[in-house]
């Protein structure tokens, strides 16, 4: 892969959760410690199991949640400290986002028209241009200028999915995360969004940060992948390279457990399982993200790391 600009840049990302008072108090670290880059134009696919931070990181990068600390910049520009106006109209200029459930996210008292163009009225675009725009839309995401006029409740779940990356896609934005765009649709639906959205990412150029726990999926769509495991980043590495020789054993337990088309190699899959307390010894090394061949990082000790090196 050629070297590209990198247009996001994160660094040690937290994300920390409280509740209760006093005694019962407690912290939950959603994400913990996250650093990653995403270059320009590339897919990057961030993975893992549910609850483990996936969605966080990208509602904390985006600004639906304030970071408890570290820095996101994009395009050269800090965007997690003080938010403020200018810095509001930078990301919505910039940066959207495509929801997981295509039916919440959608206002069902407004039609496709005001859900879609919603953004453009409110950075001033003449009320004929947005009709323009958003029939023009529609059009790219497969659907027609009379559904423009209908509410959510009259698509399918497909239908609704393409409408919500209508709506992150009208303002022309540089970085889309794509929050699990697909775990809610039927298999066939699945492809036609996914081949919408690369569809798309050729004709725009666009940079996407693909959310997801589908590793078939992310395998088919991403250029690079990020594995997360409770609130860390626990591997980095191009998507051929993650999944022919998966280096972290939980990247190694995660790979094992997706099944495999042909019934030959499937009734011979062997399910790996990930122990912490069996798999690591941190009690004398300290972890962190190391380089264990270029463009391939992994969370690891020196001697973990030394392992893996000659294994490769």
């Amino acid at each position: 892969m050629s070297e590209k600009t990198n247009i996001l840049e994160v660094e040690h990302l937290c994300q920390y959760f409280t509740s209760g008072y006093g005694h019962s108090r407690m912290t939950v670290k959603a994400v913990d410690d996250v650093s990653f880059t995403v270059r320009q134009a590339e897919t990057f696919g961030l993975v893992g199991e549910s609850g483990c931070g996936k969605t966080t990181t990208g509602r904390a990068i985006i600004r639906l949640y304030t970071p408890t600390s570290g820095t996101v910049r994009f395009d050269g520009r800090e965007i997690s400290g003080k938010m403020t106006r200018p810095l509001s109209d930078f990301l919505s200029r910039n940066m959207a986002m495509i929801f997981q459930d295509p039916i919440e996210s959608l206002n069902p008292r407004m039609t496709i028209e005001e859900i879609v163009g919603e953004s453009l009225k409110l950075h001033g675009t003449p009320r004929e241009e947005v009709h323009r725009l958003v029939v023009d839309m529609l059009d790219k995401v497969g659907l027609t200028e009379e559904h423009a006029t209908r509410y959510p409740h009259e698509f399918s779940g497909g239908q609704r999915q393409r409408i919500g990356i209508a709506r992150a896609m009208i303002t022309r934005p540089r970085l889309i995360i794509a929050d699990e765009p697909v775990s809610a649709l039927d298999v066939s639906i699945q492809a036609q969004v996914i081949n919408l959205l690369n569809d798309l990412k050729q004709e725009l150029g666009l940079t996407i940060l693909f959310i997801a726990h589908n590793l078939s999926v992310v395998k088919y769509f991403s250029d690079r992948i990020g594995v997360m495991y409770y609130g860390k980043l626990v591997e980095i590495a191009d998507s051929d390279d993650l999944y022919s020789h998966p280096m972290h054993p939980y990247t190694r337990a995660l790979l094992s457990a997706v099944p495999q088309p042909n019934p030959l190699t499937e009734k011979k899959r062997r399910r790996v399982d990930y122990l912490p307390e069996r798999d690591h010894d941190y009690s004398r090394e300290k972890p962190e993200m190391r380089e264990v061949e270029p463009g391939h990082f992994v969370y690891c000790s020196p001697s973990e790391m030394e392992r893996f090196r000659q294994e490769l």
